[in-house]
């Protein structure tokens, strides 16, 4: 059999290097924005902290400030084709859980420290695994269990402390902790969604419909639109520009090109990212109780989704 010319081996191996570098360029990118995206979130403990408005004004300003901005690109991109009544139902009950975990998480920082809050809220992905066992008919392997069971114990290590605190830093904690179930919900109903739907057509109408629902709870328990510092208003407005669209989409459209394990593991930059921000700008100290219990949780996150299958993640194939 005769052997290949050397110049079309050369040949077929520079396409391979070519093909290699261009893979790798386009990685570096998707890391550059997740990056971007990290440092985004991790704004939103901070921001929250420093606005004096009630916790349902914050979370209602933020979702509506933000909708607003993407109406433009919604019409012009005619986002609403295509939409069927079951898609829409879908879209509206990923509002509620969007509303509802902005609203327990942005409560529990009024009541506990910034780690405290953003260590315990992102344990969502235990719960997505749990929900995704329950509703979605996948397998509960022993890397989730031992992920829950490290998780469990993380929460219960920072609670003592915060307990040992006040009776209000517990109570702030318990809402972090609702705030992640909420954000299950939102996340198992995304990983459904995104599959067939652009990012437009995705995000409009949830961050919407989660803005909507955020300001009938604001009028029902009668909290004040208006009457706030100007530096209110900034940080409201910084909150929906920066965590929510630039924080939150990027995510979002990061989903549709990298594993959903990769895109899990990198959100879990946010409580890093926002406890540094926090030591520094707010004076936030940390306790023993914390560094551990952030040290379990993050163990049991990890050894959670290391041994959970693709098809088992909350992000996937979009």
């Amino acid at each position: 059999m005769m052997e290949a010319p050397r110049a079309v081996k050369n040949w077929n191996c520079d396409l391979k290097s070519i093909s290699d570098c261009d893979k790798l360029i386009k990685m570096g990118r998707f890391y550059i924005f997740l990056l971007i995206g990290i440092i985004a979130i991790s704004t939103a403990s901070i921001f929250i902290k420093l606005c004096d408005a009630p916790a349902l004004i914050i979370a209602a300003y933020r979702m509506m400030l933000a909708s607003l901005m993407l109406m433009p690109f919604a019409c012009y991109k005619k986002t609403w084709r295509g939409w069927v009544g079951k898609e829409i139902g879908w879209f509206l009950l990923s509002g509620l859980f969007l509303s509802l975990h902005f609203a327990f998480w942005i409560a529990s920082l009024k009541y506990t420290s910034v780690a405290s809050s953003v260590v315990l809220v992102t344990t969502h992905p235990i719960f997505v695994g749990i929900g995704g066992s329950l509703f979605l008919r996948e397998r509960l392997g022993i890397h989730l269990i031992l992920g829950i069971a490290l998780s469990v114990f993380g929460s219960g290590l920072i609670s003592y402390g915060d307990m040992t605190l006040s009776k209000e830093a517990l109570m702030g904690d318990g809402f972090a902790i609702l705030g992640a179930i909420a954000a299950s919900g939102y996340l198992l109903i995304g990983r459904k969604m995104r599959k067939d739907q652009e990012l437009f057509s995705y995000i409009f109408p949830v961050y919407s419909t989660a803005g909507l629902i955020l300001i009938l709870l604001s009028l029902v328990f009668q909290k004040s639109f208006w009457g706030y510092s100007p530096s209110a208003y900034l940080f409201l407005f910084l909150l929906a520009l920066i965590p929510q669209l630039i924080g939150h989409t990027t995510f979002n459209w990061a989903l549709k090109y990298l594993p959903a394990s990769m895109v899990a593991i990198t959100i879990l930059g946010e409580p890093i990212g926002s406890t540094i921000m926090a030591y520094f700008i707010l004076g936030e100290g940390l306790t023993i109780w914390k560094v551990l219990g952030g040290i379990s949780i993050f163990a049991g996150i990890s050894i959670a989704l290391k041994g959970t299958s693709k098809s088992s993640l909350f992000f996937q194939n979009v």
